[in-house]
């Protein structure tokens, strides 16, 4: 059974750990590299986006993240994890110093951070992901806003009057999955498992 690693550098990493491991999956913390190297896949959680760049970098993560994505490893990245999996940010954050947010990058779409709002306009809203319905959270959520052939759109949702055939809110491209919400904080498991079967190739 593969391992799952949880980039544990910022985030509710702790959340996404205990669903995978309702589940009965194998998991364990990334922190090092030494982590990284014990671990078939990588879930990479919600935070700050910029935060998890910045210390990645810190602790020597982000190359080798990049470099296990180009080989094939499967990850799954939920909100601040969807704009880390993106190759293009349309609206990255910007540090003190002039240093512009970076991305692990993979999954050839553009991103929008904050896409839905502030804190304050965090929601939940139903929405459908391969044939479950979920009750999804997004809190300060990304949006896809431009995609590659590659890329499969695998839920949309309609939060708003102008919204028309729907903002794209979950993704795929090949062994790397993409949501703009928050599966782990509502106690299901369906992305995790689709997750999980993704990695032993059964999705």
């Amino acid at each position: 059974m593969p391992k799952i690693g949880v980039l544990a550098l910022q985030g509710d990493f702790r959340e996404h750990l205990a669903s995978l491991e309702r589940l009965g999956q194998p998991a364990q913390m990334v922190r090092t590299v030494e982590d990284l190297a014990q671990v078939d896949a990588l879930v990479l959680p919600g935070g700050e986006s910029s935060v998890i760049d910045r210390l990645s970098r810190n602790y020597g993560l982000a190359d080798p993240i990049k470099e296990r994505i180009a080989e094939g490893m499967p990850v799954y990245g939920s909100c601040a994890g969807m704009i880390m999996l993106a190759d293009r940010i349309e609206n990255p954050a910007i540090a003190r110093d002039g240093a512009v947010q970076q991305s692990f990058g993979g999954i050839d779409m553009t991103v929008k951070r904050n896409a839905f709002g502030r804190q304050v306009d965090s929601f939940e809203h139903q929405l459908d992901f391969n044939g479950h319905t979920l009750e999804a959270v997004f809190i300060r959520a990304p949006e896809a806003v431009q995609l590659g052939p590659d890329v499969e759109v695998i839920s949309t949702v309609q939060a708003g009057p102008n919204d028309g055939q729907g903002r794209i809110v979950a993704v795929r491209q090949g062994k790397l999955l993409a949501t703009s919400f928050h599966p782990e904080v509502t106690g299901s498991t369906a992305i995790h498992q689709f997750f999980i079967n993704l990695t032993r190739g059964d999705a």
